[in-house]
């Protein structure tokens, strides 16, 4: 019987220059969402108020990265074999609870004011949201320069390109209100930014979730990686493969594979590794190797381990 625990921890864990541009990127957020509460309120435009929610939300979730991205990078220590790395994952969940809870908030008080539209100066929107585009621009280029192979990043990124598009709605209805003096607008495009904040978040909790229940990593059927094993010389069996996602851009693999009785148990092992590193990018491995008929059946084994329960029967 031969047991590997080759640990490869080298995944998407973002390094000091990753933190620096969400740093930057922080920055801009923050100092922009002062600026577009105060005109929001000033001038009561629910487009504005909208996006500064979601402003919000994206400085929460810069945030929720970068101590996401210095607790994932502590070495494991104690009860914590793999470290804090899923810190991150659960970053990108907050992230996408908090839009989700936005989306309510924001369609509510759409709806209500599609049935009383106040007066919004149309030309403050437009303002506002054009220099938001250029805030959304600068900050989301920041962050394309980050690892976005972690779903951390990978989720304030979208926060940004979502408000992006947010920001674009808001422009076209300050000038549609300017032009026409049709106050729904504001109203409608706060709607327009609740689908986009749906969008995101589903995409958030979708990929988080399926982390969290070790799912098998998008992209990645187990059903094939089972079979390429199987394939492998010599092997005539696999049992019990399982493939999760630590964090992002960490996969690991566990299974018991069965060999020819002349087979070399060790070889082999490197031969499968090898295999599941070049074809599948799995370098975090845990194999059990043994020659088929050394193992006993399930029913055997069973008897032996538990002689009592057979003789109650």
């Amino acid at each position: 019987m031969t047991h590997d625990h080759a640990h490869d921890h080298a995944h998407g864990i973002s390094h000091g220059a990753d933190r620096r541009l969400l740093l930057v990127a922080l920055g801009l957020i923050v100092a922009f969402l002062v600026g577009e509460v105060v005109v929001g309120l000033v001038v009561g435009s629910l487009a504005l108020l909208a996006d500064a929610g979601h402003m919000l939300t994206d400085a929460g979730a810069l945030g929720l990265a970068l101590v996401a991205m210095r607790l994932a990078a502590r070495p494991a220590t104690g009860a914590y074999t793999y470290g804090l790395k899923r810190v991150e994952i659960l970053s990108a969940q907050v992230n996408g609870l908090t839009l989700a809870v936005l989306v309510v908030v924001f369609v509510i008080a759409g709806a209500r004011r599609l049935l009383e539209p106040p007066d919004v100066s149309g030309t403050a929107v437009a303002t506002v949201a054009a220099v938001g585009i250029v805030v959304n621009l600068a900050a989301a280029a920041l962050i394309a320069r980050a690892d976005r192979r972690s779903l951390n990043i990978a989720g304030a990124y979208w926060h940004i390109v979502t408000d992006l598009f947010a920001f674009i709605a808001t422009v076209v209805a300050g000038l549609v209100i300017r032009w026409t003096g049709w106050a729904r607008a504001d109203a409608l495009a706060a709607l327009l930014v609740a689908v986009l904040m749906a969008v995101a978040a589903y995409r958030l909790l979708r990929d988080s979730s399926r982390v969290f229940l070790e799912a098998a990593p998008r992209g990645l059927d187990a059903g094939v990686v089972e079979a390429s094993i199987r394939g492998v010389d010599e092997v005539t069996d696999v049992h019990e493969l399982h493939v999760w996602e630590v964090t992002s851009g960490f996969p690991a693999l566990s299974a018991h594979v069965l060999v020819e009785p002349s087979a070399d148990c060790h070889e082999r092992r490197l031969a499968i590794e090898a295999l599941l590193g070049s074809e599948f990018a799995i370098r975090h491995t845990t194999l059990q190797v043994d020659h088929r008929g050394d193992v006993l059946p399930a029913s055997e084994l069973h008897r032996r381990t538990h002689p009592q329960a057979d003789r109650h029967h």
